[in-house]
């Protein structure tokens, strides 16, 4: 029969009321915690977690709303967002919206059913009205990979547009001066990164050309068939710069099946440091993100608001990305010709 907490009260002689407190979280004295933690580990007492949330209000869960769970972005995140609430003692609800705002609300409602504390969310939507419900409800939410436009959520995110703009800048620091993207019109990500595309070419003060830019949504397709096109151009560019990670593989694939060979004829630089871009070669360069860290700024921002150590309004943070080097951009000339390899 399993461990109850009476079985430790009489081990350990203490009353009801003080074990009770230490199970819920409580300060207790150091000498009666040291008793409580004994017979706990001796006679293999387990906590009964939906009993515990019924007195103290919480299930000590937090509810993961994620954009789309075969993103391999999106399962690093979560690896990331696991490891961090499980040494803080939560477990872990993940809702998969599918790349569908319906889905998403629903998924929103489906968690806030389920009574968990907070909710990190991965968002489909640009614009907030899904968490409304929440909100009203009081239920802590944080924003991680991507904020709103229309209002403010704590927040953790990387500078898009700044990383965009020093990815493109490297390329045009290789004299390259004809640039295409490829990357999302429609999600969050995406449009900062292209606005950092586009200030790095007028910086430069470059023409953004319309027949080199490939827009959709994030993804495999995306980056293959854009590179595809851009390749098969009278006049293609001699660098491209594509948006995550799953439009980079795409992009890398299609200049492996063209007669085409990187960077000897195309200059490549890509997003996210994820497994393939170590693997294939030349080396990638990459825009890395620093996903651990971000995921432990947003489980301490989440718990912090659920145990009401944070309060207050709005907090955003923001994250710088770096490059990584490679050997996939080729120095130009000025008259466009191949000068020597960058490595």
């Amino acid at each position: 029969m399993a461990a109850t907490i009476r079985d430790i009260k009489n081990r350990t002689g203490l009353s009801l009321a003080t074990i009770s407190k230490y199970l819920n979280g409580g300060n207790v004295l150091p000498q009666n915690k040291a008793l409580i933690e004994e017979a706990i580990e001796a006679l293999h007492y387990e906590v009964n977690e939906l009993a515990r949330g019924l007195v103290t209000n919480k299930t000590r869960i937090v509810g993961v709303l994620v954009y789309d769970i075969e993103c391999l972005f999106v399962g690093k995140m979560l690896h990331h967002l696991g490891l961090q609430l499980h040494k803080r003692g939560y477990g872990m609800l993940i809702c998969d919206s599918c790349n569908d705002e319906k889905l998403e609300e629903k998924n929103l409602q489906f968690l806030m059913n389920r009574k968990v504390d907070g909710i990190i969310v991965l968002a489909v939507s640009l614009n907030s009205a899904f968490l409304q419900p929440a909100k009203e409800a009081g239920i802590p939410i944080v924003l991680l990979d991507r904020a709103f436009r229309d209002e403010e959520y704590d927040c953790v995110k990387i500078d898009n547009r700044t990383a965009a703009f020093r990815a493109v800048r490297e390329l045009i620091r290789n004299n390259h001066r004809k640039i295409g993207m490829i990357g999302s019109k429609v999600e969050y990500t995406g449009l900062e990164r292209e606005k950092g595309f586009r200030e790095a070419m007028n910086e430069a003060g470059l023409d953004v050309r319309d027949e080199y830019l490939r827009m959709g949504k994030h993804s495999f397709e995306l980056g293959y068939r854009g590179m595809k096109e851009l390749l098969e151009l009278p006049e293609p560019p001699t660098a491209v710069f594509m948006g995550n990670y799953e439009t980079t593989l795409g992009g890398i694939m299609a200049v492996n099946e063209s007669s085409n060979s990187c960077p000897e004829d195309i200059s490549l630089i890509g997003f996210d440091d994820l497994v393939m871009t170590g693997v294939v070669q030349p080396k990638m360069w990459i825009v890395v993100q620093p996903m651990k860290q971000m995921c432990e700024k947003a489980v301490d921002m989440l718990l912090n608001r659920i145990s009401r150590e944070e309060e207050g309004p709005a907090l955003c943070i923001s994250f710088s990305a770096r490059l990584r080097k490679g050997d996939s951009i080729r120095m130009l000339q000025k008259n466009g010709k191949i000068a020597q390899k960058n490595c």
